[in-house]
């Protein structure tokens, strides 16, 4: 049998991981092991073992088990964001990672959405947990809040730059995946938050926010905000972190995010509208990456998730008027993706900010041949690298590099 040759993206985003009640699973099923302080995945499986060395190539190949294994149907991926299931192989492209174990005794599901799904037990099941992290060197973690009950983390990026008495813009960023899955600490997200600093020499901290189903939302918008007024706290040089006391311009902030965290940026940047930073603190722009909001048809699994909601008409899923006229920044630059199902939401989201009144400069680049997220699981497409210079020429508009 030919072997299937991957896309980065799919390895990344297709693994099959349970959380499970305190009973024991059998040996041959996968296990998850789920902390409510942080998240720690111990995935274990007989049917397939990935090498290491795949997760560094664009193409990558799965080790398949003997050939008098039975194999599992491919889990494919629609354009509803949805997963449906196929036993043949056509000449087309197969969206897949690893084949889903399936036991004659399936449990019932309740709800099924694009990241997780809720059976009647009560146990949920995470679709994309985050794959294996090779740490850059150039980076460093660090605590927002150590409150034991909501704690938050965040990974900091400091570029090579020639003169390091120069102050650099802050690049809030907030990663994509549904709210409920990946992490700021994934390689993917490492290395895409790292390429923008060094592209664009800014200051990044990229957030590891609450997520479904340990802290559901809206403890992540919570996290978001905090986020801001953590970095907005080193305005006097006496902040927590002495890269932001030295290195860091706060009257140039940036709020960005992909996905779900485009949706978390908007939010922050119309807080900060509606809210007195610090002096010497100041959010300049917005950069939204195939941003998700409601409104076309994927709102349920967010309606799902947040515990305090006003329904389909949230503010925090569907922007208000007045939060856009309100917009507590200077310039908003949005990426969309021809290939995206959530094109139409980023579409809405700039014709909606041009007729709210707001007083800033926005503009829309549309990038036809991409899907959602490419940027970031397919960084060395000319498309994404476009994107990345694109981001970096905009922060950097009013500036001169250092």
């Amino acid at each position: 049998m030919a072997t299937a040759r991957l896309s980065s993206f799919i390895l990344n985003k297709h693994s099959f991981t349970r959380l499970r009640t305190q009973t024991l699973p059998p040996p041959s099923t996968p296990s998850f092991t789920y902390n409510s302080i942080i998240h720690t995945h111990s995935l274990t499986t007989t049917t397939a073992r990935w090498s290491s060395s795949l997760l560094t190539r664009s193409l990558r190949t799965p080790i398949l088990p003997p050939a008098s294994a039975p194999l599992a149907p491919y889990s494919t991926y629609n354009k509803k964001h949805s997963f449906s299931v196929s036993t043949t192989v056509s000449s087309k492209k197969i969206i897949t990672t690893k084949r889903i174990q399936t036991t004659k005794q399936e449990r019932e599901v309740s709800h099924e959405f694009s990241y997780f799904r809720v059976y009647k037990d009560g146990a949920v099941e995470l679709l994309h947990p985050p794959p294996k992290l090779y740490t850059p060197s150039d980076i460093k973690d660090v605590d927002i809040s150590t409150d034991p009950c909501a704690p938050l983390q965040a990974r900091i990026f400091l570029p090579n730059i020639p003169n390091p008495n120069n102050k650099l813009p802050v690049f809030l960023f907030f990663h994509g995946s549904g709210f409920c899955a990946s992490s700021a600490f994934t390689e993917e997200y490492t290395n895409y938050v790292a390429a923008i600093a060094n592209e664009a020499k800014v200051l990044a901290v990229s957030v590891e926010y609450s997520k479904f189903p340990a802290r559901p939302p809206p403890a992540c918008y919570e996290d978001a905000w905090k986020s801001l007024q953590w970095v907005e706290s080193h305005a006097g040089g006496n902040g927590p972190e002495d890269w932001l006391n030295n290195h860091a311009d706060l009257q140039r902030i940036f709020v960005a995010g992909n996905s779900a965290g485009g949706n978390l940026a908007h939010w922050v940047a119309s807080l900060a509208g509606k809210t007195n930073l610090q002096a010497g603190a100041s959010v300049e722009g917005a950069i939204l990456v195939h941003p998700f909001f409601g409104g076309i048809g994927e709102d349920e699994q967010w309606l799902y998730m947040c515990k305090e909601k006003k329904g389909p008409e949230d503010s925090r899923l569907k922007p208000t008027e007045e939060d856009l006229k309100n917009l507590g920044c200077k310039r908003v630059l949005v990426f969309v993706a021809g290939k995206d199902p959530l094109l139409v939401a980023g579409r809405n989201y700039v014709t909606a900010l041009k007729k709210s009144g707001w007083n800033g400069d926005v503009e829309l680049v549309e990038n036809r041949d991409l899907e959602h997220t490419d940027p970031i699981y397919k960084p060395y497409d000319e498309n994404s690298r476009e994107i990345l210079q694109k981001i970096a020429s905009f922060i950097n508009e009013k500036s001169c590099c250092c």
